[in-house]
């Protein structure tokens, strides 16, 4: 089933053609406790590498015009004082380690499968100065243990040949999907304590040569059972896809996912065609919210997830593609998601459970593109 671990899926893909038109990005995302006034605050943590073949002392950008070259650290936190901080460095400055297990470091900031730490500070100076930084302001430095507990593993849609024909736009794999975090943030001087119990965390990462449009991402590790009154202590959903393109030919309306629920798999994933799973899904904005609202089947299996999150508490997240272009102006991205999740077996009611936590993000390219 997909609870397989695979590092070898967090090696560094930048490789034949995505070397000089392709990005690879490990993504993070929990949840803290303010040391002082014990307030719960969800942050995100991610290191973006893009297009490795132009190495340069600097970093280049596609909004100045060149062929975009870097490593991206992008940090920050959701809620009603969300901030997406951006640091850029050239990637002959960084060193990475590409193959399992990997690792990217820099002077002060690092990453592999197990650990990282950075600090990431710009005034609001800095930031009207640079426009290409696509950053917000602020000061936030991190000091955190990773342990990868449940997986992701999509299949052979991300399966070494698959890989080597790069044969989809954007890959997927989320190594921790249920992930335990532990150790400090710092973030505008407020100091938070990032416990494993309490840190409902996510580890996954993405590359390829270009981004989807609609975007869809959701998944929690808070959940609790109505059906039974209780926490689910061994339980994480993921949903992932949007519009993905296989040699150029796009698969309308496609979703990825998972739900472990204690212990047991049930997977909706339409690259495993014998399953015969079936995706609807709708997302959508309202004058002060984002709404999901996805319907998947299976021969035996069904899974309707119903989840909204606050315009207020998310993130309007930035990204340039590889070939240098910004189509994507309206990615919501947020951590402070809530909703349901209904579960059947043979059209029987597993368990109806209510989630909290929720990573989520919707987005589709500009219109006029």
């Amino acid at each position: 089933m997909f609870n397989k671990h695979d590092q070898t899926r967090d090696e560094l893909m930048l490789e034949g053609k995505f070397k000089k038109c392709g990005y690879d990005w490990w993504w993070h995302s929990f949840t803290g406790i303010n040391e002082k006034t014990r307030e719960e605050k969800s942050f995100f943590i991610e290191f973006f590498i893009c297009n490795n073949k132009y190495e340069d002392n600097v970093p280049k950008f596609g909004r100045l015009g060149d062929i975009p070259s870097y490593l991206m650290i992008k940090a920050g936190c959701w809620g009603e004082d969300h901030m997406e901080l951006n640091r850029f460095f050239g990637l002959k400055n960084i060193k990475v380690h590409p193959k399992k297990p990997f690792s990217i470091s820099t002077d002060d900031c690092y990453l592999d499968e197990y650990e990282t730490y950075g600090i990431i500070d710009f005034d609001k100076e800095d930031v009207l100065k640079h426009p290409e930084y696509m950053s917000g302001y602020g000061k936030m430095s991190w000091d955190l243990k990773i342990e990868k507990d449940i997986t992701f593993n999509v299949g052979y849609g991300a399966s070494k040949l698959f890989r080597k024909l790069k044969a989809f736009q954007m890959f997927w794999h989320a190594e921790g999907m249920k992930s335990y975090f532990s150790g400090e943030v710092i973030i505008n001087g407020e100091k938070y304590i990032i416990s494993k119990d309490t840190s409902y965390g996510y580890a996954d990462k993405n590359w390829g040569s270009d981004f989807t449009s609609p975007w869809v991402w959701l998944s929690s590790n808070n959940l609790y059972s109505t059906k039974y009154n209780k926490k689910l202590e061994n339980s994480v959903f993921d949903i992932g896809g949007g519009r993905p393109k296989i040699w150029f030919l796009p698969l309308n309306r496609k979703l990825l996912s998972a739900f472990y629920y204690e212990g047991k798999c049930y997977e909706f994933n339409f690259s495993k065609f014998w399953t015969f799973t079936r995706t609807k899904f709708n997302a959508y904005e309202e004058d002060d919210k984002v709404i999901w609202h996805i319907e998947q089947k299976t021969w035996n299996n069904k899974m309707v997830t119903d989840i909204e999150c606050l315009k207020k508490d998310m993130i309007l997240v930035n990204y340039e593609a590889p070939n240098g272009k910004k189509l994507h102006n309206r990615l919501w991205n947020g951590g402070n998601g809530i909703g349901k999740i209904s579960l059947y077996h043979k059209n029987k009611l597993v368990d109806e459970i209510i989630a909290k936590n929720i990573g989520c993000e919707y987005g589709e390219y500009d219109k006029n593109e």
